[in-house]
């Protein structure tokens, strides 16, 4: 009886953690290049109430017998899928059509990753992102664009910069980094709509061959599905009444316990 009390908060635990999941997927619906997460639960712990036997010339086998209790989150997975593009018509935007990471210095020598390409270019003529962290091209330099030089620029497909001068003379302004790892889910999510790479991401390969297209003057959505999340909150909310009614039906069970001594 104890045991179903137990299982029962376990599975109260888990719910929660998933709907705290769930709850900030929809708050980032709205995000741009947001990946959702997803919540996986695994059983905690079964107690054997009957061990297994073999089979004998005159008895035959027994199978274990357990009862489980409660579960637990052995994981939070994230969908790196790629999110729908948004035409903005701001020529600093850029999006990824595919696989790969913007790179971006976050300064004392750390380097972040992000699919968040509203970019913007500061008084010194560099490309840097919504909070001021420059953009580094496939040197490890950072990106400048001196529009007070050029009137204009161009960003191709193969992320190559290209300057466009008053006379209409083109200068090539460098190649906008863009790396990939084996491992993308092993990415830590810092804030921001920025990754750092981790063992379980693996190195990181600095390689816009094999990466995505790079499209300027557009930008990645979410990738949250509503109706899926909404779907998800209904099916962990009565998973957590369930367990909850769990604890107050062995309740009930253990008050009738009591009440045999009366």
């Amino acid at each position: 009886m104890l045991r179903s009390m137990y299982s029962g908060i376990s599975g109260m635990k888990a719910n929660q953690v998933k709907m705290d999941i769930v709850g900030n997927n929809v708050a980032n619906v709205g995000t741009t290049a947001f990946k959702k997460s997803s919540a996986r639960f695994s059983d905690a712990l079964n107690q054997s109430m009957i061990y297994a036997s073999g089979a004998s010339a005159t008895v035959g086998g027994v199978n274990p017998g357990q009862v489980g209790i409660g579960t637990k989150v052995i994981g939070i997975n994230k969908y790196m899928t790629q999110g729908s593009l948004q035409p903005t018509g701001r020529p600093s935007d850029l999006a990824l059509d595919g696989d790969g990471f913007f790179v971006i210095d976050l300064g004392d020598g750390e380097i972040g990753y992000t699919r968040d390409g509203s970019f913007n270019i500061d008084t010194n003529g560099q490309l840097v992102t919504a909070e001021g962290y420059r953009v580094l091209n496939s040197d490890g330099d950072p990106i400048t664009i001196d529009l007070s030089t050029y009137i204009s620029f161009t960003v191709g497909k193969d992320g190559a910069i290209t300057g466009i001068e008053k006379d209409g003379n083109k200068v090539e302004l460098g190649t906008i980094n863009v790396a990939t790892f084996p491992n993308p889910e092993g990415l830590e999510m810092i804030g921001g709509n920025i990754y750092k790479a981790t063992v379980a991401s693996g190195d990181v390969v600095n390689n816009s061959a094999v990466s995505g297209s790079v499209i300027q003057g557009a930008i990645e959505m979410s990738n949250v599905d509503l109706s899926e999340e909404f779907t998800d909150m209904i099916v962990t909310t009565r998973a957590f009444q369930a367990s909850s009614k769990v604890i107050t039906t062995s309740d009930e069970l253990l008050q009738e316990i009591i009440n045999l001594k009366r």
